[in-house]
Parts: structure tokens; sequence; C-alpha cells
């Protein structure tokens, strides 16, 4: 089942997007957006990918106008990553989209199957952030 609602939800948010990004520059912001200012090497780890792929992904972010990259303050070597105002804009209007499809399907729903729904998302959710955090704040360890 969960397979299925995972493959559902791509559909449905392939449908709602219009982001000029690929699917694997929307796991850069993504990521960016709750990991502000990483550097390179920390994003690659978190991507599983190599730095060179990932500076790479992050040139044609950067020329697309989606992300920002600061020398470091402490290392003129290390390269800062953060979401432009365009990046974070276009996260922002890829959410209502998602949550407008979303909405109409809900809408379909009895309220004690929104009900289950929504309790079982939390738990979800609280898990899976503990989980994210956990992995880059390894990560970040080791990088460090």
């Amino acid at each position: 089942m969960t397979a299925t609602a995972a493959e559902l939800l791509e559909v449905l948010w392939g449908r709602a997007s219009t982001a000029p990004a690929s699917v694997s520059q929307m796991r850069v912001l993504f990521i960016l957006e709750h990991h502000e200012r990483i550097n390179l090497r920390t994003l690659a780890s978190l991507l599983a990918s190599t730095p060179p792929s990932t500076s790479r992904l992050c040139d044609r972010l950067q020329a697309a106008g989606l992300i920002e990259r600061d020398v470091s303050r402490t290392d003129r070597r290390e390269v800062r990553l953060r979401l432009s105002s365009r990046g974070r804009a276009l996260l922002a209007d890829l959410r209502v989209r998602r949550e407008k499809t979303l909405q109409d399907v809900l809408d379909q729903m009895s309220p004690a199957d929104r009900l289950s729904l929504m309790h079982g998302l939390e738990a979800f959710c609280a898990v899976a952030t503990a989980q994210i955090h956990d992995d880059a704040d390894e990560t970040g360890s080791q990088t460090a």
C-alpha cells in the first residue's frame, strides 16, 4: 500500500509541478531549505553523490537563479550554498500547487478517513523528520 500511495503522490505532484528543475535539482532545493548554508561536500553526502556531480548540479541551479554560493568566512576554499529568493518562491509555489492537488483528493474522502489519514501522516512526519535530521547531523559531524 505504501508503494502504491507513493507512486500516486508522484503522479499527483507531477501534475501540480511547473518547476523548471529536474527531480535531482528539486532534491537539492529541498535540502538547502532545511540545511541553509551547508557546504558542497555535505550536500554531496546527503545526495549520496560525488562532489563534482553535485557541483555541476549546483552550477545549473545557480545559472537558473535558484541558489546562491558564498565563500566561507573561515575558509576561503569552502563554498556555502543557500536558496535564493527565487528558489524559495519556487518551493512556495510548488507547495501551494501540491496542496491544491491533494486537497481535491481529500475532499472526496469521508471525514473519518481524512482524520485517520491525518493521524497516520503526523506520526510518519515526526519519525521521518527525526531520521532526516539525525542523518544530516551524522554527515555533518563526519565532514567537520
